[in-house]
């Protein structure tokens, strides 16, 4: 497990990879919970004009994959996800904030279960409840 907000440490990580190209900001990464968000671009959006669903699965996946890290038991040497779903509330037009907060639901040796809420900060309102179990993996 890591101390404190490790926020920096992972947007610094995360350049070049789909969460950096999607402009993904965090304010909370540590033990147990993570927040973040993003600012709603053409790049987020489907071709029918709509916030792409996974733009949000982006967002609230990598906030509950973050958390997972700075949350691992000692001696684990990373994790994968086993299993997700999403429920869709809301969207979010161009220009509007979507943000995210994960937390930890279940921390145990080889698994963990994470929750996450995303909410359009611009009108307030939730757009998705996402829940996903992660394997902690082990040296061999």
């Amino acid at each position: 497990m890591m101390d404190g907000n490790q926020a920096d440490a992972f947007a610094e990580r995360q350049k070049g990879t789909l969460p950096g190209e999607l402009g993904i900001q965090w304010e909370e990464v540590a033990t147990g919970k993570a927040r973040g968000r993003f600012t709603a671009e053409r790049r987020h959006m489907a071709p029918n004009g709509f916030l792409h669903a996974a733009s949000v699965i982006a967002l609230v996946d990598s906030a509950c994959g973050y958390a997972c890290m700075a949350s691992l038991p000692e001696g684990a040497t990373g994790f994968t996800t086993i299993e997700l779903k999403a429920n869709y509330l809301g969207t979010a037009k161009v220009g509007e904030t979507v943000a995210c907060k994960a937390w930890l639901v279940h921390g145990g040796r080889m698994t963990q279960v994470w929750d996450a809420e995303a909410v359009n900060e611009t009108t307030g309102k939730a757009m998705a409840l996402f829940r996903c179990t992660q394997m902690v993996l082990w040296p061999k």
